[in-house]
């Protein structure tokens, strides 16, 4: 049932997105409607069962004559207002001066059996009534056309709007400190200089798999927290071998959170400022400490560490010209909007603890 409701829907967004196709059934149906109104007024005089066929000639010749005013109003529509005005009136006029002495044509010669009126010109009576008509057939078709180009300029903003959000999430995405990067090959380069050519190559190893995890994964999707912890242990593994015994790191992960859904690479800026400004500022037992756990609906992502701390206000680093957590900030609330929290305070005893908290969304397997 649900299979056969999805394919009517497509198919009705299909027709919608054919304007060609479109057009023909809106102006068939249009002078079907119209058909059935006339017959149902009819109901209120006396009349013959060969009206029902009077009825049927008069909106098919509606029908045929309202087609070239499609041609003609699209001309119209690409000149300017003056000429478009008098374009219409002039069409719809003449076309409603034909239709009259179709429906006269009709009316006299089949249902009143040949009947003759007294003057040629009774043949163009009711001609205002066919006007109006004509009228409110034009005003739909460009009430129709505005629509579909009023749509068409939504889009096309959404579009832009969509692409340059996009490449927006993308630079924050990539605007990574290249600080790990420099430090990392120069401790490679001291690496071979002292002869210790396997963790030299060790890190090279590790630091080749975390790079190429955080080129291949496109900024704007998500991934799953495994995933995400998976690259972030890469970069603390290239991290201790530069720290060595200063650097000591707790995981503490809830199993259920393996699969909830995070934007690509937004802890490892984190660990990497609480690297540069606690760890590397301690002389020994550095220790940094990554929790994940569910509350409700939410997921929440702690990193503390125990470094000499930082000048915190609201919630924030007080500190000016940093780019990573601001960056991080930035790319939750271009994702989330407002359903997100960014925190930062002092963590006990000592050092400082940053929070975020989204939406807990699991991965479907």
């Amino acid at each position: 049932m649900i299979k056969q409701s999805g394919t009517f829907v497509l198919k009705w967004q299909r027709l919608f997105e054919n304007n060609e196709r479109l057009f023909w059934v809106l102006h068939t149906a249009g002078w079907a409607g119209f058909a059935v109104v006339y017959y149902i007024g009819s109901f209120l005089h006396e009349v013959r069962p060969i009206f029902l066929f009077i009825i049927i000639l008069n909106s098919y010749a509606g029908w045929i004559l309202t087609i070239p005013l499609r041609y003609v109003y699209r001309w119209a529509r690409n000149q300017g207002a003056v000429k478009l005005l008098l374009t219409v009136l002039a069409a719809s006029y003449a076309v409603a001066l034909l239709w009259a002495v179709v429906k006269n044509v009709n009316y006299w010669e089949i249902y009143k059996h040949g009947f003759r009126p007294d003057a040629w010109y009774m043949y163009f009576s009711n001609t205002i009534d066919s006007m109006i008509m004509i009228g409110c057939w034009s005003g739909l078709y460009f009430g129709i056309k505005n629509f579909e180009m009023l749509q068409r300029e939504k889009q096309n903003a959404l579009k832009a709007s969509t692409m340059a959000h996009q490449a927006h999430l993308k630079m924050l995405r990539y605007q990574l400190n290249p600080h790990f990067l420099f430090n990392t090959l120069n401790a490679i380069s001291t690496l071979i200089l002292m002869k210790n050519n396997d963790t030299a190559e060790a890190m090279v190893s590790r630091l080749s798999d975390f790079l190429r995890y955080s080129l291949d994964n496109d900024p704007i999707k998500k991934v799953a927290l495994g995933q995400e912890i998976k690259a972030l242990r890469l970069y603390l593994e290239i991290e201790k071998v530069r720290f060595g015994e200063r650097l000591e790191v707790v995981w503490n992960i809830e199993e259920d959170c393996e699969n909830a859904m995070v934007p690509s690479m937004i802890l490892q800026p984190i660990v990497e400022n609480a690297i540069k400004h606690a760890i590397s500022k301690l002389e020994h037992a550095g220790k940094l400490t990554i929790d994940a756990r569910r509350f409700g609906n939410d997921l929440l992502l702690d990193v503390a560490d125990n470094g000499p701390g930082a000048d915190i206000l609201d919630g924030q680093l007080s500190r000016t010209g940093g780019v990573g957590l601001p960056n991080i900030k930035e790319r939750l609330h271009a994702l989330y909007n407002r359903n997100f929290a960014f925190t930062v305070e002092h963590n006990q005893p000592q050092g400082v603890r940053v929070s975020v908290r989204i939406p807990y969304d699991v991965k479907d397997i």
